[in-house]
């Protein structure tokens, strides 16, 4: 399946604190071209760019507050066409997490990255910029259709356990019943035996006569 890309593209724009400045240096450079397209940006980033170029920027929330996350919402439902993120290689963000899932679902819906400065400049360059471009989209029946566990497999399984579990306790009786407690010892009779020679030779109490 394909997506007709029209002139007119809606643009993300995202950048980490230490690289807002590259981001505002390249936007404020390309603004000619950028005039030309729909602006989305994240919460601190759309309005330093509003303020710096004098163009309308949609602002998102800021990225740790999850303007990341909304960025990629909008890519999954097809409202974002190009994303230039510069993001940070050097610094930990507090929301790594989300930093990763944007860049992953920009690959999983396969839109154009931007992720720095150079990359951006032969993008914006691109011929393909202010013409019509026919994107594919990856096709995710299968992965959308694919079989689930439902509740007759979660029974079935359940079934399986208790039957095993009543097969441990069925051989557990079984045992106790080949060894009962209170067998009499073949050894009790020889150790009675042993016991009335010992107590007759003892020696008798003082008083008391010798059977």
């Amino acid at each position: 399946m394909t997506l007709d890309l029209k002139p007119r593209k809606r643009i993300g724009l995202v950048a980490h604190d230490n690289k807002k400045s590259d981001l505002i240096e390249w936007a404020r450079y390309n603004r000619g071209m950028l005039a030309a397209h729909d602006l989305v940006a994240t919460g601190t980033t759309g309005t330093m760019l509003q303020r710096e170029l004098d163009l309308p920027v949609t602002c998102l929330q800021s990225g740790p507050l999850g303007g990341d996350l909304q960025v990629g919402a909008m890519i999954a439902d097809g409202s974002i066409d190009f994303l230039v993120f510069f993001w940070d290689p050097l610094e930990p963000q507090p929301h790594d997490t989300d930093v990763k899932s944007l860049l992953r679902i920009a690959v999983v819906w396969n839109i154009p990255v931007a992720c720095d400065r150079a990359s951006a400049d032969f993008m914006i360059s691109s011929p393909l910029m202010t013409g019509s471009y026919e994107r594919t989209v990856p096709d995710y029946t299968a992965h959308n259709d694919r079989e689930l566990p439902g509740v007759e497999t979660v029974d079935a399984a359940e079934a399986h356990y208790w039957a095993d579990a009543s097969d441990a306790s069925d051989q557990t009786d079984q045992t106790d019943l080949a060894s009962p407690v209170g067998e009499p010892n073949a050894d009790s009779g020889a150790d009675s035996a042993a016991r009335g020679q010992l107590d007759s030779s003892a020696e008798p109490l003082p008083g008391e006569a010798r059977s």
